[in-house]
């Protein structure tokens, strides 16, 4: 059963299409890697999921329920981490988590939980203007993941990371689905990352899906291309090169 499902979703500026006629199917209880350069359309997708901007063309299905008819709805199943996280600087990371709990009606325990889960429970008297990058980045991750939600959607939530902070926060999205019964769409521009906790991938470029499956489809479908396949960001960074060359050089 697919938990997020969007039919041919689209979404133009003036002059320019950020998102292009593009159906996905993200199966319940999975960790779905949204990948592609920067500037894809990753971002503006989550966007659209989260009713951040609406969609030009097309519509899409979260958990059974449809934009915009069900969007309220469809916010109260869904913790997000979109770009930089934004804080109130003057107050510490469990004062911020606190305020995301009374927003949503938690008991207050779901502030010690979010804390420990992202590993910032020693840091939570620390103003979050004192926070180093990857501590606002655990924080913005602890704010999405408070009260356990059924869909989890996140944006780059690596970035700034040292290489120890990118192991533990993959290997906490990677065990959330069987921890919490949740389905987590993360996104990135690395497939080095997702390849180690992404079960099924989407590859986004100029606003176009390129390619839908598992990373064995992806390697199947690449040696049949004649893409390289010893190293998975090499087919996909093949993919790209040769989706930019039929566009004509690319924009």
């Amino acid at each position: 059963m697919n938990i997020i499902e969007t039919n041919h979703l689209t979404k133009s500026y003036a002059g320019f299409t950020a998102v292009s006629n593009v159906s996905i199917h993200i199966p319940k209880g999975t960790v779905y890697g949204f990948l592609g350069p920067n500037g894809a359309g990753k971002s503006t997708t989550m966007k659209m999921f989260l009713g951040l901007t609406k969609p030009t063309g097309g519509d899409f299905l979260i958990d059974g329920k449809k934009y915009p008819k069900d969007r309220i709805e469809i916010l109260k199943e869904v913790g997000s981490f979109i770009e930089a996280p934004s804080f109130y600087g003057n107050l510490t990371g469990e004062e911020n988590l606190d305020i995301v709990r009374r927003i949503l009606g938690l008991p207050k325990s779901a502030v010690d939980d979010a804390l420990e889960l992202t590993g910032l429970t020693q840091w939570r008297k620390r103003l979050a203007r004192k926070y180093s990058l990857g501590m606002k980045q655990r924080l913005g991750l602890a704010s999405a993941l408070i009260g356990r939600p059924p869909i989890l959607i996140l944006d780059e939530p690596t970035n700034g990371l040292d290489p120890v902070g990118i192991h533990e926060i993959r290997t906490l999205i990677r065990s959330l689905p069987e921890k919490f019964d949740c389905t987590v769409l993360v996104s990135s521009h690395l497939l080095s990352e997702i390849e180690l906790m992404a079960d099924n991938i989407g590859i986004l470029n100029h606003g176009r899906l390129l390619f839908e499956g598992t990373l064995e489809e992806l390697k199947q479908g690449a040696e049949m291309k004649g893409y390289p396949t010893d190293n998975l960001e090499e087919t996909f960074l093949a993919m790209i090169e040769e989706d930019n060359f039929q566009r004509g050089g690319a924009r």
